[in-house]
């Protein structure tokens, strides 16, 4: 059940008295609305409610409100260890108090669910929740936020941009982009990637203008040719290479199982480095 509070409360009295078992206490007539402060209890006994009955007094008992129709409340007697040993609540006589109140029960609540938890879930801004999951490994872990006034972690599964990061002895696997035909123009998924250039005939791969694919600058796209044909690269309209191949502005690689780096260094401008004649 979740736990309802209001700061906004307006005490009450019992209408009529209550023996010690009854489930549920009627209130001075139209006081329920002002007693629950705007709280709306969701049905089938989702929601609770603290009040006291006969606050401050040796008669006092704590129940959970659980229900509200009218001026009648559905109640749960004898909550946190008020009561009578052998009954589930204390008899109360008309005009007794009914006051909202925050119990040492809700404060225990509080802190067995705040510290330790293995998880804590966070509502979303319009819809869904997002839930914190202890680790399972055995021991006390430290997760420290980042210092700074406002900020978004990243995920292990999103795509996301890291500026101004050192990576220590990182483990990298380049996929790969197994090309066989004659000719080939690059794609921006090949950022990143190791293209292979499998033909028995010469081949030409083509970098393309920005028009077509907007590399960012500093995208780098490896290339080996692995087929016995030669790998020539073609400059799409308005790129300029750069390489210290025979022809700078149209490089090949120099034999089988050569392979480069094509670096794009601004709009339209790349310069190849690597096995090139």
């Amino acid at each position: 059940m979740t736990r309802q509070y209001s700061s906004i409360s307006v005490e009450t009295t019992l209408a009529s008295s209550i023996n010690t078992t009854a489930t549920t206490i009627t209130v001075a007539t139209g006081t329920a609305t002002a007693l629950m402060g705007g709280i709306t209890l969701a049905p089938a006994n989702a929601d609770i409610f603290t009040v006291a009955l006969d606050v401050d007094t040796v008669n006092e008992e704590i129940v959970y409100v659980t229900q509200v129709s009218g001026d009648t409340l559905t109640i749960s007697r004898g909550q946190a260890g008020t009561g009578s040993p052998a009954v589930s609540g204390v008899a109360h006589t008309a005009g007794a108090s009914v006051k909202h109140v925050l119990t040492s029960d809700d404060l225990v609540f509080f802190r067995n669910n705040a510290s330790p938890v293995a998880s804590f879930a966070f509502s979303g801004s319009t819809s869904g929740t997002t839930t914190v999951q202890a680790t399972a490994v055995a021991g006390t872990n430290t997760l420290t936020l980042p210092a700074t006034s406002n900020d978004t972690l990243v995920g292990k599964a999103t795509t996301d941009t890291l500026t101004n990061k050192t990576l220590t002895a990182p483990v990298i696997n380049l996929s790969l982009n197994a090309q066989t035909g004659a000719t080939y123009t690059f794609v921006l998924g090949d950022n990143g990637k190791l293209v292979t250039a499998s033909n028995a005939s010469a081949q030409t791969y083509t970098i393309p203008p920005n028009s077509s694919v907007a590399y960012a600058t500093g995208t780098q796209i490896n290339v080996q040719q692995i087929g016995a044909g030669q790998v020539t690269f073609a400059a799409g309209s308005g790129v300029t290479i750069t390489s210290i191949g025979a022809t700078s502005a149209a490089p090949k690689l120099r034999t089988q199982f050569s392979a480069c780096t094509i670096i794009c260094t601004a709009a339209n401008t790349f310069t190849i480095v690597g096995d090139l004649s």
